[in-house]
C-alpha cells in the first residue's frame, strides 16, 4: 500500500513533487530578481558574490555573517576573534584588566584612517555612543551596559564601568571605529575606516561595492589590490557565476551546491563547524490566553517537526540539531535536551489543553540560511500533520522584516532567523537573545519580546563574574532555565561552508562564516 505523502519521511525531493502547499495554506512572495556579476576578475582583482544584501559598511544594525568580511575590510576595532574564537588585538596594542570595573587601553601606534588621520581616543569613545544610541541595535544586545572612556592621553585610555564586565575584551571586538566627526546612530554607506581596503563604489539598493587596497594601510598591505562585492540572492546563478570564474568566492552554500562544485577543477569547498543559531523562534509578545503564551503549548508544537528529517534530508547533513538553547560550539554551552518527533503525541497535548483550530504565520528573509524555503515548506506540511494550520510569508533582503520582528508593522507567530556569536562565548549569544528586560521591551531591543525577568538575573550575573568556573555554573542554570520555557519551535547549529576558486588562497574561513581579507592572496 502507498502511503500518504504526510505518512512519507519528509525531504525535498517529495516536497518538489507534491501539489498540496498552495491547499495548505502556503503563501510566498517572489523573489527579487537580482543581475549577476558580469565579467570575469582581472589577475588583481576579486569577485565575491554574497547570499546577503551587504546594506551597510558599519554593524549597528546588521551583522550578516559574511557580511564581517567586507565591513573588517573597511573598518576595525580594537580587538577581534580569531579562528580559535580568542580575541586578538588591531587597532589597540594593549587591553588589560586594571580593576574589576575598569580596563587599560594603549592604541598601536601610528594606526590612522586611509585619509591619513590619525586615530583618536575620541573616535572609541563616539563609537560607544553611537552604537548605544541607534534604535534596534544588533551589537547592543551583547553589552550588559556601555563602558565609558577616560583619556589619559593621546593614545592611552581606559574603559570603566558600573558592573565588572569580565569579557569586554571580547565584546569590543564589534564595535568597528571611524572619525568621530563622521560617526552617526545609524549604519553607515561611506567614510573612511582604518582598514585594508577603501571603498570607492557603492550602491546599498543592489549591494554592489568596489572595494580598493588602503595604500595608506597602517598594517602589512592587503595582497589583493581590487575587491569586487556582489548581492546574487539566488543559489543557482552564484554557483553558475562561480564555475564560470565570474566570481571568486560563494558564501553559505546548501549541500546541493557543494555536491555540484566539489571535484570540479579549479574550485574549492571550505566547511568548519559554526556558531550560528538558526531557529524557528516563537513570538513571546502574544497577550495572555494566546495558545503560543503558554509553554505548554509551544512544547506540544515541537513533537510535531521532525528535526533529524530536516537536517539529514533538506540540509543533508550540513547542519546538526540542537541539542541545547545555543550551539555547543560555544566556550559555556551546555546539553539541555533534545528536540523530540512525536506528532501523535503533538495532537494529543493539543488536544488535552483545548488547542483546537490553531492558526500559525511563520515569517523569514530570503537567505537567512541555506535551503530556507525548503526548510519552511517542510516545517508547513509537518504542522498539517498535526491539524495545525500554517501560513508562511518570505521577505526579500532590504524589506520592511525588522519592523515585523520589533512588532511594529503585522502580527507572526514564529520567525525563521539566525543569531551569530561573534565572539564565540556562550554568554554573548545569551545576552543578546535570552536577557531580555522591560526597559528593552519598550524600544524593542529585546529578541522578540523574551523577558523572563530570573534567567535575565542569572545572565547578568554571569557577565559581571571574574571566575570563569563560576561563570561557567550560572550559565549552564540559565540555559536549563531557558530550555524549560521552549523559546523555538526546532533550532538548528549549521555547518559555514563557503565556495571558492583555487586561484584565491589564504581565506581561512572561520567559526563566524567570515575571514580576513588582508591575508588572502591571489595565485598567477
Amino acid at each position: 500500500m502507498t502511503n500518504s505523502l504526510f505518512e512519507q519521511r519528509f525531504s525535498r525531493r517529495t516536497l518538489l513533487r507534491s501539489g498540496l502547499l498552495l491547499g495548505a495554506g502556503l503563501t510566498l512572495g517572489s523573489a527579487a530578481g537580482c543581475a549577476t556579476p558580469t565579467g570575469t576578475p582581472g589577475p588583481r582583482t576579486v569577485s565575491l558574490a554574497l547570499n546577503r544584501s551587504l546594506v551597510s559598511l558599519d554593524n549597528k544594525l546588521n551583522q550578516f555573517d559574511a557580511a564581517l568580511t567586507v565591513q573588517r575590510g573597511v573598518r576595525q576595532a580594537l580587538t577581534e576573534i580569531d579562528r580559535n574564537l580568542r580575541p586578538q588585538l588591531v587597532l589597540a596594542d594593549r587591553f588589560e584588566l586594571v580593576s574589576p570595573t575598569q580596563w587599560f587601553v594603549h592604541l598601536r601606534p601610528g594606526i590612522r584612517y586611509s585619509d591619513g588621520t590619525p586615530v583618536q581616543v575620541r573616535d572609541i569613545a563616539t563609537a560607544l555612543q553611537m552604537y548605544s544610541q541607534v534604535d534596534g541595535s544588533f551589537v547592543g544586545g551583547f553589552f550588559p551596559e556601555w563602558p565609558t572612556v577616560e583619556q589619559i592621553d593621546d593614545t592611552s585610555f581606559t574603559l570603566n564601568t558600573e558592573r565588572p564586565v569580565p569579557v569586554l575584551d571580547y565584546l569590543m571586538s564589534n564595535i568597528l571605529v571611524t572619525p568621530a566627526a563622521a560617526n552617526l546612530p545609524e549604519e553607515l554607506q561611506s567614510g573612511v575606516g582604518t582598514g585594508p581596503y577603501v571603498v570607492t563604489e557603492s550602491d546599498r539598493g543592489t549591494g554592489n561595492y568596489t572595494l580598493e587596497r588602503n595604500e595608506n594601510y597602517w598594517g602589512a598591505p592587503a595582497q589583493i589590490e581590487s575587491v569586487r562585492v556582489r548581492f546574487v540572492p539566488d543559489e543557482s546563478n552564484r554557483v553558475v557565476t562561480l564555475r564560470s570564474g565570474e566570481v571568486d568566492v560563494i558564501d553559505s552554500i546548501t549541500p546541493d551546491a557543494a555536491d555540484q562544485l566539489a571535484g570540479l577543477s579549479g574550485v574549492s569547498i571550505d566547511r568548519i563547524d559554526g556558531v550560528r543559531l538558526n531557529q524557528l523562534f516563537f513570538n513571546f509578545r502574544k497577550p495572555q490566553g494566546h495558545p503560543l503564551a503558554d509553554a505548554r503549548v509551544r512544547r506540544a508544537l515541537t513533537y510535531a517537526i521532525d528535526g533529524h528529517a530536516l537536517a539529514d534530508q533538506v540540509l543533508q547533513g550540513s547542519a546538526t540539531p540542537s541539542r541545547g538553547v545555543i550551539p555547543l560550539t560555544l566556550d559555556g554551552a551546555v546539553e539541555t535536551g533534545e528536540y523530540t518527533y512525536d506528532p501523535a503525541r503533538a495532537r494529543g497535548e493539543l488536544d488535552a489543553l483545548g488547542v483546537r483550530d490553531l492558526e500559525l504565520k511563520i515569517i523569514w528573509e530570503t537567505g537567512e540560511f541555506a535551503a530556507d524555503t525548503d526548510i519552511m515548506e517542510s516545517v508547513l506540511q509537518m504542522l498539517s500533520a498535526v491539524g495545525v494550520r500554517t501560513t508562511l510569508q518570505q521577505f526579500e533582503p532590504g524589506g520592511d522584516i525588522s519592523q515585523w520582528r520589533q512588532g511594529k508593522a503585522g502580527d507572526w507567530d514564529v520567525l525563521g532567523n539566525g543569531f551569530p556569536s561573534p565572539t564565540g562565548l556562550a554568554l554573548t549569544i545569551m545576552q543578546g537573545m535570552y536577557a531580555g528586560t522591560a526597559e528593552k521591551e519598550a524600544t524593542r531591543d529585546t529578541y522578540h519580546g523574551y523577558i523572563f525577568p530570573e534567567i535575565t538575573r542569572i545572565i547578568t550575573r554571569a557577565s559581571e563574574e571574574a571566575d570563569a568556573a563560576r561563570r561557567g555554573e550560572l550559565l549552564a542554570d540559565a540555559q536549563r532555565q531557558i530550555w524549560d520555557t521552549c523559546p523555538c519551535l526546532w533550532s538548528f547549529v549549521p555547518k559555514a561552508v563557503l565556495a571558492r576558486r583555487s586561484r584565491i588562497d589564504g581565506v581561512g574561513l572561520r567559526p563566524t562564516n567570515s575571514y580576513d581579507l588582508s591575508v588572502a592572496a591571489l595565485h598567477a
